[in-house]
């Protein structure tokens, strides 16, 4: 007795409506693949147009809103002081911007200096006034540091009090040094290395859009450092300042 077994022929030949199915599924595929990436494309392309409009819309806003400092008035009052010994023309200078934008600068109870680490350098700041798109503190370092300066969307002015801060621009061979009573502006946008001495102290004031700076300010913190405890003081402080601001705003307005 023989098992007959049936053997596919060699020479098989599809169908024409086999391969039209074939055909059918490729392109479906194919269609379904240039979909997706088309709606990548679109999402991409609409992402890019809201950030645009963001940017030109914080631009705008921040060309046309009222401030409550300026660069030349917070140098001035700086001045005043410099060459002194600096924990006591930084305690005047507290007191004179108390007096001068009442309800704007930190009380004695939040005032604390903190480190920072950013650019390679090291120093320490206590801040003094906290918005989202100013702020006032006081920087400075005990021993020799320097490193890169960071590029921000915000102008910031240093008014040195005592030491030496010396700073090379991008672009250039040569670095310039600057002394107590010298103020020293750092544009939007602009990168430059700076170094100071021993017993550099200084009053900055910054104005643009502040948290876009805090990403650079942070980061040697959360990957160099990573003293966290350090990170946990610099957003508390920043906390402090904005809460401020906004209680002194809405008290302003007739809210409180």
């Amino acid at each position: 007795m023989y098992l007959s077994l049936w053997v596919p022929s060699l020479n098989f030949r599809p169908s024409s409506l086999q391969l039209l199915s074939v055909s059918l599924v490729v392109v479906f595929y194919h269609s379904i693949s240039v979909m997706s990436w088309t709606t990548k494309v679109l999402k991409l392309i609409v992402l890019a147009g809201v950030s645009v409009l963001i940017v030109m819309y914080l631009r705008q806003w921040m060309a046309n809103k009222h401030y409550v400092f300026t660069k030349e008035d917070v140098a001035v009052l700086a001045k005043r002081y410099a060459g002194q010994d600096h924990d006591q023309a930084f305690s005047k200078v507290v007191v004179e911007l108390r007096r001068k934008y009442p309800g704007h600068i930190l009380p004695d109870e939040d005032l604390q200096w903190v480190f920072v680490n950013a650019g390679g350098w090291m120093g320490s700041m206590c801040l003094l006034h906290a918005s989202l798109t100013e702020y006032v503190l006081l920087f400075g370092t005990a021993v020799d540091t320097g490193g890169h300066s960071g590029r921000y969307w915000a102008e910031i002015s240093d008014t040195i009090i005592s030491g030496t801060f010396r700073q090379w621009k991008e672009g250039s061979t040569k670095s310039e040094m600057y002394y107590p009573g010298d103020t020293i502006v750092h544009t939007v946008g602009e990168a430059t290395s700076v170094q100071w001495s021993a017993g550099t102290w200084m009053v900055e004031y910054g104005r643009g859009f502040i948290p876009s700076t805090l990403g650079f300010a942070l980061a040697d913190t959360l990957f160099s450092t990573q003293d966290f405890l350090t990170m946990f003081y610099t957003i508390r402080v920043y906390a402090k300042g904005m809460l401020l601001e906004a209680n002194t705003l809405l008290t302003e307005a007739g809210v409180f």
